[in-house]
């Protein structure tokens, strides 16, 4: 609170936005965490189940439906007799929503690094203003001068903060995009794995039609030999 009062009265906003971006932070923790400790169990399961049986598949990633990779294979895996082309446009449809709802809070976070420094910094300048504008030019060499110097101290407690804000929310912001990044690489790869187990289903499922269609057999009554017409015995002038 001596702080607080010492900074001058921009450190109100920079507390708000502390505080602003401790919730974003902690809200974000407890996402990833979530996501992580249950995410790679999820992509076997549902992966191996689909090699037996794709009902079975989609019931299991139903039942994790309350997580990002779960919600996103089951999208296409909830289709019935979808053609592969259609069940790529339905897993990277969902892909990308889920990946667009894991960057939130991201907007916030970069509003406090852009606006924190800047906020401390008009602190500074204006605890600046204050002390020196109480300076007596005549008393310069007087005692009266070391207010001055100890308002310009305190002045500087405003930039301080803000940019010990900024550098702590920069740090958890970039943590979070690393996380966002390797979340895509894993997307992709269970996705094309999912994709090409279904290819392989859809082509198996439709090679007995293949086996069962057979040509129409000959007509027995055909001797193979050109049928003749009597007009082909009469006779031609000689040239």
């Amino acid at each position: 609170m001596e702080l607080l009062a010492k900074g001058g009265a921009t450190m109100i906003p920079l507390l708000l936005l502390s505080l602003l971006s401790l919730s974003i932070i902690f809200e974000r923790l407890w996402f990833w965490f979530g996501v992580f400790s249950k995410e790679r169990e999820t992509v076997n399961r549902v992966l191996d189940t689909a090699r037996q049986d794709w009902k079975a598949a989609a019931e299991v990633a139903r039942q994790a439906y309350d997580q990002p990779i779960g919600r996103m294979l089951y999208s296409p895996l909830q289709l019935k007799n979808s053609d592969p082309e259609l069940f790529r446009l339905a897993l990277e449809a969902r892909a990308d929503d889920e990946l667009a709802a894991m960057r939130r809070g991201d907007k916030i976070l970069e509003a406090v690094i852009a606006l924190a420094p800047l906020l401390g910094l008009l602190g500074t300048v204006l605890g600046l203003i204050v002390s020196l504008g109480s300076i007596d030019i005549g008393k310069i060499a007087n005692e009266s001068t070391k207010g001055v110097t100890t308002g310009i101290g305190e002045a500087l407690i405003s930039t301080a903060t803000g940019l010990i804000v900024a550098i702590f929310t920069l740090a958890f912001y970039r943590l979070f995009q690393t996380f966002l990044f390797n979340q895509i690489k894993i997307f992709r790869r269970a996705g094309n794995d999912l994709e090409l187990l279904y290819r392989q289903h859809w082509l198996y499922e439709r090679q007995p039609l293949d086996r069962d269609y057979q040509l129409p057999k000959p007509d027995s009554s055909y001797s193979g030999q050109p049928e003749l017409r009597p007009e082909s015995f009469v006779d031609r002038p000689e040239e």
